[in-house]
């Protein structure tokens, strides 16, 4: 058992350490081609709500093709307001399922192009999700869903170029533009637009250009930070002499569980004494996503 044991956090504090080591840098462009042509008409106050969107490490995090939409999509769908998508990207980032909102402008003309320039990119948050309402319009959006920018020998992909194509969030029954309000009763799946006006055709393209990497073989930052007593009762300080940046305090058990997390202090001390008598691994975070882990034992 204690050979398990030790075998199962080994494998852990490995695994961990690789943990945020291999981040990216990419350059987004949203170009939309929305026209009269492709898409019935363009009306005159045709615009783009802001870009917004995540990274995160599961596929249908925030909409699915099929799927209903969150509160947050259908707001942005809606009216373009992204308020309540904001929260749910940060319910997903308190979850370690997301790893940072993505909050890209808006454009003021039909057609024309969206620039979202030195988006960071963690290896274990690789998929990017992207969406804006197609205004003015009912409940009308495109998106990008889940997009991988690893490629199957887990290397970054570096240059990608996505059609775009007009969905419909199944939460208002307006069948053009500039309909009236009606609220769709039930509210019914996400679905693509293949009829009029949009036809089916595409909105546009996104493309998503590599800046750099930073390697895995790079210093990370947080090398120096360490954390005291250890072992302890739960009750510990982390010394910090770089003065990084932190942002949160991730606490797992031997079966790769995550078991307590917290929110960095300013204050660097920290009370997990509610844990039961054990063998942990902290991962602990900063503001620019490097990541140490540490064992921890709490007696």
């Amino acid at each position: 058992m204690l050979k398990t044991t030790f075998s199962l956090l080994l494998f852990l504090f490995i695994s961990f350490s690789t943990i945020g080591q291999s981040r990216a840098t990419y350059n987004i462009t949203f170009n939309s081609i929305w026209n009269a042509t492709d898409h019935t008409s363009l009306p005159g106050s045709a615009h783009w709500s802001k870009l917004v969107g995540a990274t995160h490490k599961t596929s249908n995090t925030f909409f699915q093709l099929g799927g209903m939409a969150s509160t947050g999509i259908k707001n942005i769908a809606e009216s373009g307001s992204n308020t309540v998508f904001n929260t749910e990207v940060n319910a997903q980032i308190t979850a370690n399922e997301a790893d940072q909102y993505i909050n890209g402008p808006s454009l003021g003309t039909g057609p024309g192009d969206i620039v979202i320039n030195g988006l960071e990119v963690d290896e274990i948050f690789p998929l990017v999700t992207l969406v804006s309402m197609i205004a003015p319009s009912p409940d009308w959006f495109i998106a990008i869903n889940s997009y991988n920018l690893l490629d199957t020998n887990g290397d970054w992909k570096t240059s990608v170029i996505l059609d775009v194509f007009g969905y419909d969030a199944g939460t208002d029954s307006g069948s053009n533009y500039t309909s009236s309000n009606i609220i769709t009763s039930p509210f019914q799946p996400i679905s693509m637009i293949n009829i009029a006006p949009i036809n089916g055709n595409k909105m546009g393209t996104i493309t998503i250009t590599l800046q750099s990497v930073l390697s895995v073989d790079t210093v990370n930052p947080l090398s120096n930070i360490s954390v005291y007593p250890n072992p302890s009762t739960g009750n510990f300080k982390i010394s910090n002499p770089n003065n990084v940046a932190l942002k949160n305090i991730l606490v797992y058990n031997i079966l790769g569980k995550k078991v307590a997390s917290r929110k960095a202090s300013s204050d660097e001390n920290y009370d997990f004494s509610y844990l039961e008598k054990g063998i942990y691994i902290l991962k602990i975070t900063s503001k620019d996503n490097n990541i140490k882990t540490q064992k921890l034992l709490i007696k």
